[in-house]
Order: C-alpha cells, then structure tokens, then sequence
C-alpha cells in the first residue's frame, strides 16, 4: 500500500473503519497473525528469527486524522459540526469536505468577508460561526443527508511536487503507518507487534487500551510532528526542518525517551548514515505516553516525520524524511539492545 493511498482514506477519529480495514488486508499476508481489539486497533505480529533473543518490540502509528462531527442543521440547511481533534478555525473556511458514510460533498462557510464588521475582521472566527454547506434547502433535507453524528473529513487529492515534497491530508499519521506496512516485509532477530492505534488524536485513547494486552520490551512510536521551519522564525523556535531526516524527540508533553533507547536511536543514526535531528521543542503529546504508562511501563521513543502545516487540509512532508524514519527503525530491529 502507497502513501497516496493511505492518505486519501477516511478515518477520523472514531470513524476509522475504511482505513483500520485497508490496513488489516494489507497487513495480513505479510504477518503470522493480525488482529483487532474492541478499541479498533490493528495488531499485527510477526516472530522473530533468533529463538534465543526473547525480546519483543511493539512500533506504534496512529490510523485515525483530524476530522469533523456533526452537531445540527440550520433552518436554511447548512449544518453545524464540532471538531474531533485540533484544527485551527483558520485553516477550514472554504475548503472542501465529504461528509457521512455516502461522502457527501460539502464546503466549510463562513460570512463574507463584504459582510463582517471591523470587529469581526480583527480577530478569528471560531468554529461556532462556521458551517458546511452541502447544498440543501432545508434543515429537514440537510439531516436526512447527513444525520447528527456523521463525520466529515477533509476533501484533499495527494500532490507531490516541488523537490520530493508530498502535500496531503492525514500525513499525521499516515506516514507512520506506512513506515509500519514496510516494516512487517522483513523479519528481525526479536518479535515485532505493529500496533495501528485508533483515536489518538482524541487523547490517545487506542493505545490506552491496546497498550494493557502488550508485553512489550520497548515501543518505538512513529509519529509526524510539527516543523515550525519557515518564515521569520528564530532558529531557537524551529522544531524540526523538512528535508533533514527523522526526527528523534527526548521529550514531549504526555512522555519522556526512556534515556538510553534515545541515546541509541542517535546512535544508530550516526553509524548508518542516516539522515536525522533532534526535535528541538516538548510540544504535542502521542501514543507514547499512553504506553510508556501501562501496567508494566514500558521503554519508549519517539521517532517522527517533520510536517507542515499538521493537522490542516494541506499538510507537506518530504519523502527522504519518511525514508530515514524507515531506515532508523529498521536498523534497530536488526540489532535491538541499549
């Protein structure tokens, strides 16, 4: 499976059934087993080829993106829509979104610009006075169309262009999936869990519950994080540059790297030629501090993509970064100790 693919699949949060059931037949011939659990994470096992190395890696992604749920509809049929995830109000006027299971085409509106009052133009307009228009007449025709609850996601074709650069939706996390699907061709001395984690974006809450059923080693989380590397943007403030290869966090806001797995992955790094850098900024949170937390707490690092504009319609990531992500977590496989 391509990243292009794997992109323009459905799977906000909570809705990720188009894309956890893409994965699963991708998955399954490559594995001695897959599996879901009742939070609808993904769990592919491969077994090891050196019967006296009794270690067992589990590597996390994350299927599910940023999204939208509806809430209501309006007398004159446009409807009102909560976000599952964090999306900047900023990034959603105007851009198109398919909407419920028969993807309905509708467009993010707000007032025009023509209509707004001095006020209004000097400060951001928040989710309340927005709406998706899908061309109904009415509140009955809108809900009929598409029901409270329904989600809506973004309505973006992947691009690559520029020198290797990929524009896309769901590039959080779709890259780490698909550095998961390469992973599970090759065999490695440990056995290897890929966990495809749902609802991440929501609060980490698949890997909460997948974390519980693991015993694991370690995990390494392959994640796209944010960049913050253009514009007038003092170096100090750059989290990570595109181009310059994965990124290895020490530290984030829901975990910290267990120290000496850290150390080793910038090793590792070094030895292999391996494009990387240090994610300069403890910003986000992902699945490791749901499974650095588990009942036997577990050994984790981080290992992420640099990604623009994260979490919008458009996000930007450069293929050579994906291919060190692979590279690195590949390279520790072979040799898997601290």
């Amino acid at each position: 499976m391509d990243l292009k693919t794997l992109t323009e699949l459905a799977g906000v949060s909570g809705n990720e059934q188009a894309i956890r059931q893409a994965i699963a037949e991708a998955a399954r011939p490559l594995c001695d087993r897959v599996g879901l659990d009742a939070m609808g994470n993904v769990k592919a096992f491969i077994k090891g080829t050196d019967p006296e190395n009794p270690m067992h890696a589990v590597l996390a992604a994350h299927m599910d993106e940023v999204g939208f749920m509806i809430t209501s509809a309006t007398a004159d049929g446009v409807l009102r829509f909560r976000c599952a995830g964090s999306i900047d109000p900023r990034v959603t006027v105007s851009k198109r979104v398919l909407v419920g299971d028969q993807k309905v085409p509708g467009v993010i509106g707000a007032m025009a610009i023509h209509l707004q009052t001095p006020e209004d133009c000097s400060r951001v307009l928040g989710f309340d006075n927005l709406y998706i228009d899908i061309g109904a007449k009415s509140k009955e025709e809108a809900l009929e169309s598409c029901p409270q609850g329904s989600y809506a996601v973004f309505d973006t074709p992947y691009r690559e262009f520029g020198d290797g650069f990929i524009c896309a939706k769901a590039l959080d996390d779709r890259v780490g999936c698909l550095t998961l699907l390469e992973v599970l061709k090759d065999r490695y001395p440990c056995d290897v869990t890929c966990l495809f984690t749902s609802e991440e974006e929501v609060g980490c809450r698949g890997a909460l519950g997948g974390a519980f059923a693991l015993d694991a080693d370690f995990a390494i989380v392959l994640e796209g994080t944010t960049c913050n590397d253009l514009g007038d943007v003092p170096d100090t403030q750059k989290v990570c540059r595109t181009g310059e290869g994965v990124a290895v966090s020490f530290m984030d806001r829901s975990s910290m790297a267990h120290v000496p797995l850290y150390k080793r992955m910038l090793q590792l790094a070094q030895a292999e030629g391996i494009p990387h850098q240090i994610k300069r900024a403890s910003a986000g949170g992902n699945d490791a501090g749901a499974l650095q937390r588990k009942t036997c707490a577990v050994k984790t690092v981080v290992l992420s993509v640099p990604c623009r504009y994260i979490h919008s319609p458009s996000s930007v990531v450069k293929y050579t970064d994906i291919l060190a992500q692979q590279s690195l977590v590949k390279a520790f496989l072979n040799n898997p100790r601290l």
